[in-house]
């Protein structure tokens, strides 16, 4: 230890030029690192709708339609030219219209109105709604759908009508929206964050130029964690989203701590190299501490079933090691080469000193804990019985693809189709299947090859452009529309219900699209939640017990924290409002990692208080010492999330800042009102479950223990004898 910080004091301006150039280098290759939008790549292997779409993809060369094309006052020959133009913009894999379902030779109005009213509804005088299904090609929906609105303009100008009123919608347009604002509402929650968190840094040291120094050892950590993803191909949108804020506002505490142990140690050392080595070794245990607790928490993410999870999990690791490696080799080096210019930009304490706060803290205690051991429960039970949404993000009317789906829907119902793949070779049972789905009361209408060409037709009589809409080498592809949203309880049903059908037809059966792959996560909230908790609670308490020494105070710890997030958890419950599930899932790992620190700080200053104070005493000075520390911490989290929460207009980013935001200060509520009545009142249990505690016990003076020595034995005789169970003693 001592070799490597005097190595990194002698050549520190070598080590600030290392990791500028390692930065420089990390921020070049982020452009690089792709973005995935699409949850479904993050289902389990073991998911039935994640086979169905893996067997899609090798055996069909049509994709299902991802994206809607709506465009009103436009007759036949007129629409099928709009298809034609559809198909030749860049992207564009198919584009199926009523061409491919009915003869256009005869009259619409002879035809089965179930067939025809999908993809057009007459207006009159020969005109009507064309309604268009699109499959964009995966990767390409930042370029293509600005190009499909661009040629629906231009059919609605050219038709005289400016107002537009055409419309392009389905989940490639949501995935466009989503490129075109996630680096937008990056920045923005980036332009909230930075200004709020400088000026606490600015009002909690003693130096203008501080904050600064905070910000650019940070800064550096999160440009080396964003530019090694590199590495990994990918990351998705939540990870690109949420894990640099988050790596900011959970770290930062780590550069405080050296920095707050580099100013006292100037104060008693002769040089600021002799000072920062000083501060260096007595400051590095607790912040690798607090790094490796931190971690365990996040870490625990990558045991999620839904792999996003693994996703996250794995970033935030990296970015605390990142921060760690910063915060100890980066920051010693970039401060006594900034040395010179702290002292010069030196300002006067703003922070309070918050010398009665213990008092007020201390009144509180008693009703902290009645209060808290009555909500645990019902908190605990409210959390464990929410309600989720599953989409990225509902229409928002202020975003073109919110309003172009509104649109569409009230024009032509809900565009929800469920996909069914069976085994290929039985074209009547196919028949039966596709009749009984089209008798759920949810399905409008089935597209089959039984039901499209005719059970009677062979397929060697038909085109293979027919063909492979429906057939495989191995698989029969029936898509059944339904008349439900995309993520609600009766969409939900209607999959179960397709799923029953296909099981009474076929051994061997599999259900893809967007409701499909909703419900299959829908099944993996519950075990995912019991799981990610426990291997994180274990992995922490394990750090604790090691930390602390002690069985106890892990205990104690963790039902504080843990006792926190289940209040913030129950919120929306009670409020009758429903959580997205990535932000459920994410919050108990990264609110038990991210807010443990508040608690280890506080029970480190007690515990050494202990020592030599009594218990309620130890703990009035120990909040005194560490509150304002704890306050700048908690503030520094919500503010990120608060921040994340207002900026994004993902439901599951919204979700998990709004979350994060509220929690951390829940955290701070539960750790200076809660925890110091467990830690006073289980005194005697701490004593005894914490190796060499060492703990102050009050001691009579010698006159006051010669008298009570008399009076014992002077009373010792009646005593005795009132009491003979007690002459054993």
């Amino acid at each position: 230890m001592d070799r490597l910080i005097n190595g990194i004091i002698m050549h520190r301006k070598a080590v600030v030029a290392v990791f500028v150039v390692l930065a420089i280098v990390s921020a070049c290759c982020i452009p690089f690192v792709k973005t995935n939008y699409n949850l479904i790549d993050y289902l389990p292997d073991s998911a039935q709708s994640t086979t169905a779409v893996r067997l899609m993809e090798e055996g069909f060369t049509q994709d299902i339609p991802n994206a809607n094309v709506m465009v009103r006052n436009v007759t036949i020959p007129e629409a099928l030219a709009v298809k034609q133009a559809l198909e030749d913009i860049e992207g564009v894999e198919t584009v199926m219209w009523l061409d491919d379902v009915a003869d256009l030779d005869t009259p619409l109005e002879t035809q089965d109105a179930s067939l025809v009213e999908p993809y057009y509804k007459p207006t009159g005088a020969d005109r009507g709604i064309a309604l268009f299904q699109v499959s964009v090609a995966d990767g390409t929906e930042s370029s293509t759908v600005p190009a499909m609105r661009a040629l629906v303009d231009e059919v609605a100008s050219a038709h005289g009508d400016t107002g537009g009123g055409n419309a392009v919608s389905g989940d490639a347009s949501n995935t466009a929206q989503m490129q075109a604002s996630t680096v937008e509402e990056v920045v923005g929650a980036v332009i909230i964050i930075v200004p709020i968190i400088l000026f606490l840094l600015i009002v909690s040291t003693m130096s203008w130029i501080e904050p600064a120094l905070f910000i650019a050892a940070i800064g550096v950590s999160i440009l080396l964690n964003m530019g090694t993803n590199i590495f990994l191909g990918e990351v998705s949108f939540i990870t690109y989203s949420v894990s640099p804020i988050l790596q900011l506002a959970v770290s930062l505490d780590y550069a405080i701590f050296l920095l707050h142990a580099f100013s006292d140690a100037r104060q008693r050392c002769d040089t600021a190299e002799e000072a920062m080595a000083r501060a260096w070794k007595s400051s590095v245990s607790t912040i690798t501490s607090s790094a490796v607790t931190t971690l365990f928490g996040f870490a625990a993410l990558a045991f999620m079933q839904f792999q996003i999870g693994a996703d996250l999990g794995i970033n935030l690791v990296k970015g605390i090691v990142f921060s760690l490696g910063t915060v100890i080799v980066f920051l010693p080096a970039l401060t006594l080469v900034a040395c010179r210019l702290i002292d010069k930009t030196a300002h006067r304490k703003f922070m309070p000193s918050f010398k009665r706060a213990d008092r007020v803290f201390a009144k509180v205690r008693v009703p902290a804990l009645v209060i808290v051991l009555v909500l645990v429960v019902p908190a605990f039970l409210g959390q464990s019985n929410a309600s989720f949404t599953y989409q990225n993000a509902e229409p928002d009317p202020s975003f073109r693809s919110g309003a172009d789906q509104i649109a569409v829907t009230d024009e032509f119902g809900h565009q929800n189709a469920a996909v069914v793949l069976v085994p290929r070779g039985d074209v009547v049972a196919e028949g039966a299947l596709a009749r009984d789905l089209e008798a759920l009361a949810d399905v409008k209408s089935v597209m089959a090859y039984a039901t499209t060409v005719g059970p009677e037709i062979p397929v060697e009589f038909v085109g293979q452009d027919v063909i492979e809409q429906f057939y495989s080498d191995d698989w029969a592809r029936i898509i059944a529309y339904l008349d439900t949203d995309v993520e609600s309880d009766e969409a939900f049903a209607a999959v179960q219900e397709i799923q029953d059908v296909a099981a009474a037809h076929y051994d061997e059966y599999y259900v893809a699209g967007e409701s499909a792959n909703l419900y299959d996560m829908s099944q993996i909230v519950a075990v995912d939640n019991v799981r990610v908790s426990l291997v994180a609670v274990v992995a922490i308490f394990l750090v604790l017990i090691v930390t602390f020494r002690s069985l106890s105070l892990p205990l104690i710890l963790l039902l504080t924290i843990e006792a926190g997030i289940w209040i913030n958890l129950s919120i929306p419950y009670f409020m009758g409002e429903s959580l997205n599930f990535i932000g459920y899932l994410v919050i108990n790992t990264v609110q038990l990692g991210a807010t443990i620190d508040y608690g280890i700080l506080l029970t480190t200053h007690y515990m050494r208080l202990r020592r030599r104070e009594p218990a309620a005493l130890a703990m009035r000075h120990a909040i005194a010492a560490a509150f304002p520390s704890l306050l700048v911490s908690a503030l520094i989290l919500s503010t990120a999330g608060f921040a994340l929460g207002v900026t994004s207009s993902l439901s599951a980013v919204q979700s998990l800042g709004i979350l994060l935001g509220r929690g951390a200060l829940i955290s701070l509520a539960m750790v200076t009102c809660f925890l110091p009545g467990l830690l006073v009142y289980l005194d005697g249990f701490v004593r005894c479950l914490t190796w060499r505690a060492d703990f102050y016990a009050r001691r009579l003076p010698e006159r006051k223990m010669e008298d009570a020595h008399a009076r014992f034995h002077e009373d010792a005789p009646r005593t005795l004898q009132e009491r003979p169970r007690d002459a054993h003693r």
